[in-house]
């Protein structure tokens, strides 16, 4: 059995590593750390070795955003070629990556989503295997809803331990592990005042604006941008002005993901185009269509678990017609323009500044 040591590689082995371009190395090291935890669940028996696989599938596929933007910012700032630099933020890139999984499996949990990029998540493959085994539909549903916390748990604890494992000075990684806590601390409050809103019904748009910023913004593009820089030894100012960037993107992120959760095609997002309305979520395209009286004639609709593709039809009209998605649309743009001014703003290599534009611009065209 491999021993808790373990969990983070030898010198030897993340030295190894380091042999390709950055981001290729992040994925063979998430390769390798899910083969080693797979390795060492198969002692403690063929399901929680079957629950690390699913966790290592969840882990892939994904557009590994949060790593990019990381090892961008490092690879701007970064003054130091040691390797062991070079390890570290192959390492810290894996930690955000494994911290990201983590919350896309609790989330899945919460939103009672079974399919995820298309196919089975952590939580739909532990309901068919227990089925498979002769378990009923409700004990397998309380079997695979226990596996995807646990998966999602041991997850955002890897994340702490690789950041704690790095060779950087110790006060660099004092920094990084409270950057990490405070992504786990406000996307929590994030993802607890979404659920709230779905309950207690019309939310502001102040009150939907902080559930983008907390459960989004801040560790998918804030806190990526800053620990780069960390990680990098770059001044306060800089890693200031990224946390400003970092939060217009990732508001134009969210909201970009709205539209899509409503109008988007399935075959491009891998999710169900009926997931958010039947779920009720409160997002800033139904804060604003609220506003309008014809909210009234479909508002028994929105957040029914057996809403029907005519009522969807319905709800994306009302949510075109009442200037929802115009103003969303705009917003969007605006985020993205915020973005760009405060780039011009910023003390870093001008390759860093239009690296970051080039970004913003993807964040809001996407299509998944």
């Amino acid at each position: 059995m491999v021993p808790a040591r373990c969990i983070a590689m030898s010198t030897a082995a993340r030295t190894a590593l380091i042999a390709e371009d950055d981001e290729t190395t992040v994925s063979s090291y998430l390769d390798h750390y899910f083969a080693r935890q797979i390795a060492r669940a198969a002692g403690y028996g063929e399901h929680y070795r079957e629950l690390w696989e699913s966790a290592r599938d969840a882990a892939s596929g994904g557009k590994r955003l949060r790593p990019a933007l990381l090892l961008l910012v490092h690879g701007h700032l970064a003054r130091d070629p040691r390797v062991n630099q070079r390890a570290d933020v192959v390492e810290l890139a894996a930690a955000f990556e494994l911290l990201h999984t983590a919350f896309v499996i609790h989330d899945d949990v919460i939103d009672h989503d079974l399919v995820r990029r298309g196919r089975p998540n952590v939580q739909g493959r532990a309901v068919v295997a227990a089925i498979d085994r002769g378990a009923s539909r409700d004990r397998a549903a309380d079997y695979g809803e226990a596996a995807a916390i646990l998966a999602g748990d041991l997850l955002i604890s890897a994340a702490h331990v690789l950041i704690a494992g790095l060779a950087a000075p110790a006060d660099r990684r004092r920094a990084l592990l409270d950057l990490l806590e405070g992504c786990v601390f406000r996307t929590a409050a994030g993802e607890h005042a979404d659920v709230w809103a779905s309950v207690s019904g019309s939310p502001t748009e102040t009150e939907v604006l902080a559930v983008m910023e907390n459960k989004t913004a801040a560790y998918s593009f804030r806190a990526p941008l800053q620990a780069g820089a960390l990680l990098a030894g770059a001044p306060t100012a800089v890693l200031a002005g990224l946390g400003r960037v970092g939060r217009h993107l990732g508001i134009a992120f969210q909201l970009r993901d709205d539209v899509l959760g409503v109008f988007g095609r399935e075959e491009a997002t891998g999710k169900s185009a009926l997931g958010d309305l039947r779920e009720g979520k409160e997002t800033m395209l139904v804060s604003y269509a609220r506003r309008d009286p014809s909210w009234a004639a479909v508002a028994s609709a929105f957040g029914r678990r057996d809403l029907n593709e005519a009522q969807v039809q319905q709800l994306r009209e009302v949510l075109r017609r009442s200037g929802a998605l115009a103003y969303v649309e705009q917003r969007i743009a605006d985020e993205i323009a915020a973005v760009q001014d405060l780039l011009q703003q910023l003390d870093v290599p001008e390759g860093l500044r239009k690296a970051i534009a080039a970004t913003a611009l993807s964040v809001a065209g996407r299509n998944r």
